[in-house]
């Protein structure tokens, strides 16, 4: 297959994966709240998982391969910052959209890393492209439950907005296959930026809302969605 129509593909079944996940919480309707609690916090739990595993096991790896340890901190932390700061603005502005913003920061960034990623032949471009479907499922899920607490927001239209949304994939993932393939340390800068925001999303807005007294299961979410990574790395190697 075309390595192009590859990327195309890609990117929109990861960005659709947004969608699904806001479909799976729009369905979600179980009586036992004790058992509901558990699955909805069990659902984030593995999104953080997988958006580590992400991070540790592709993103850093391959960003820090082309830059300097100075330079690949910088670049890290500035994602962290600039996540921070768009974590502010939002509160400031009393948006109930902060994770649908923390997703898109996330998703395209990645889309065109994994653009590159394909276009330079690498190996782990169909594991990070897995990776990203999967942080984005349960990440679709908590920002539909965002949304639909207002009364602006009809959960239909949320979720047809989106899959509106899930072409931003593709077009981020056809920037970085064109323009970034014969730049390395481009795409290192990127993956390194989306590393820092993802790791201050994930401590800032997911670890927190996982835990819950009593229950012991929902950070088992945590090791499923970490190991996926782990498991598809050590079968592309």
């Amino acid at each position: 297959m075309n390595v192009l129509l590859v990327v195309i593909i890609t990117t929109l079944l990861a960005g659709l994966a947004m969608a699904l996940g806001a479909t799976l919480a729009y369905f979600e309707k179980i009586d036992n709240q004790w058992v509901e609690e558990d699955i909805r916090h069990g659902v984030m739990a593995f999104g953080g998982g997988a958006l580590l595993s992400a991070v540790a096991l592709v993103l850093v790896p391959e960003g820090i391969a082309n830059l300097s340890p100075l330079s690949a901190s910088f670049w890290f932390i500035l994602g962290g910052v600039s996540f921070m700061m768009l974590d502010i603005y939002l509160i400031k502005i009393n948006t109930p959209a902060s994770q649908l913003a923390a997703m898109l920061a996330d998703f395209i960034p990645e889309s065109i890393a994994l653009g590159a990623a394909f276009a330079t032949g690498h190996s782990n471009a169909m594991l990070l492209a897995t990776l990203i479907a999967l942080q984005n499922l349960p990440e679709g899920f908590s920002a539909f439950r965002e949304l639909n607490t207002g009364a602006a927001f009809k959960p239909k239209k949320v979720i047809l907005l989106f899959c509106l949304m899930a072409t931003l994939g593709p077009i981020a993932g056809i920037m970085g296959y064109f323009w970034l393939s014969e730049s390395p340390v481009a795409i290192s800068i990127i993956m390194l930026f989306a590393s820092g925001g993802i790791l201050y999303s994930i401590f800032q807005d997911i670890a927190p809302q996982v835990k819950l007294e009593k229950h012991w299961t929902p950070p088992m979410g945590a090791v499923l969605g970490f190991v996926f990574g782990m498991f598809g790395l050590m079968v592309s190697s």
